[in-house]
């Protein structure tokens, strides 16, 4: 299945572009999409680790299924002081 991913932030800083195209198994995922980007985008690593990730506008746990087509938002930490 393919899915993008958009980028915000950090994300879309250390990525280089605002979005993703994203290849995965049939029955992927949150978990395996995080995986996928990671591999994809080795830059992102260790920001996609501790980012949240929404599936069409909504915040989802590694456990969530994706279907093909969905689109996900890497989510960074928010920081400030």
């Amino acid at each position: 299945m393919r899915l993008t991913v958009k980028l915000f932030a950090a994300a879309r800083e250390l990525a280089g572009c605002g979005e993703l195209p994203i290849e995965l198994p049939v029955e992927a995922d949150v978990a395996a999409l995080r995986t996928a980007l990671c591999a994809t985008a080795p830059a992102l690593a260790e920001l996609a680790r501790r980012s949240l990730i929404a599936i069409n506008e909504e915040y989802a746990a590694d456990a969530t299924r994706l279907q093909d087509g969905d689109v996900a938002a890497l989510i960074p930490p928010v920081s400030g002081g």
